[in-house]
């Protein structure tokens, strides 16, 4: 009966009304869709990634732990920081300027930009989620407004505050501050929810960048050491 009810009263509105629930609706599906794609790519990635880097560090070579990262990593979060410690220690441009930056700074350099990458990618529509919840309570307050001012109309056209008069636009503006409501706290239930797995991934991501740091500056003497023996007499 109160879907009735509902119902009777958006047909018997305005376009603004209409407009207004029309743009709720939309962010509603929008911060749904999205929440539920969201939810569903930063549960694999907490699940799959300390799996993937113990296998990683259990790999003989740099090149064997990147293979065994894209094969568990299906989110692609820990395996641009393996790919860009590797290429920064095993890459040589001699002419180019950041031959004369020394190998631990290539790689530090390299593992950062490559970190930042990756926590883009994890944050990725948060904004859409804390947009939606911050400004569809406004939008069902303006349907509520506009709905107070067909009542206060109806009282000026009749001369007098009857409830049949009155009980239409009160429901329309009730109905819009519900429904501003009911899209604004799953968004923002999300967004924190949601933040707290991108920050838990992201310290998991800076321990990883740490440890492929501390790996890719220490193999850098055994390369030195392999460099042909005229190149140290002089």
């Amino acid at each position: 009966m109160a879907t009735t009810g509902v119902m009777h009263y958006l047909q018997s509105s305005d376009a603004v009304t209409h407009a207004v629930a029309g743009v709720l609706l939309a962010m509603s599906v929008a911060s749904w869709c999205f929440l539920i794609v969201k939810a569903w790519v930063l549960l694999r990635a907490k699940r799959q990634g300390p799996r993937a880097v113990q296998r990683f560090w259990q790999a003989a070579t740099l090149k064997d732990g990147i293979a065994e990262l894209r094969k568990l990593d299906k989110e692609r979060v820990y395996v641009p920081l393996a790919v860009a410690a590797w290429h920064a220690s095993e890459a040589e441009m001699p002419g180019a300027l950041i031959a004369h930056v020394g190998q631990d700074e290539r790689v530090l350099r390299a593992l950062r930009h490559a970190l930042l990458a990756s926590q883009r990618r994890l944050e990725f529509g948060q904004v859409l989620l804390a947009s939606v919840g911050s400004t569809a309570p406004f939008v069902g307050l303006l349907g509520t407004v506009w709905g107070i001012y067909h009542a206060l109309g109806s009282i000026a056209a009749n001369g007098q505050a009857m409830i049949e008069n009155v009980a239409g636009p009160v429901g329309e503006a009730l109905i819009m501050t519900a429904f501003g409501l009911v899209v604004a706290i799953p968004a923002v239930l999300a967004y924190n929810v949601l933040g707290r797995l991108v920050r838990q991934i992201s310290e998991e991501l800076d321990g990883f960048a740490h440890d492929l740091h501390a790996y890719a500056s220490g193999a850098a003497p055994r390369r030195v050491s392999r460099a042909p023996v005229q190149d140290h007499a002089v």
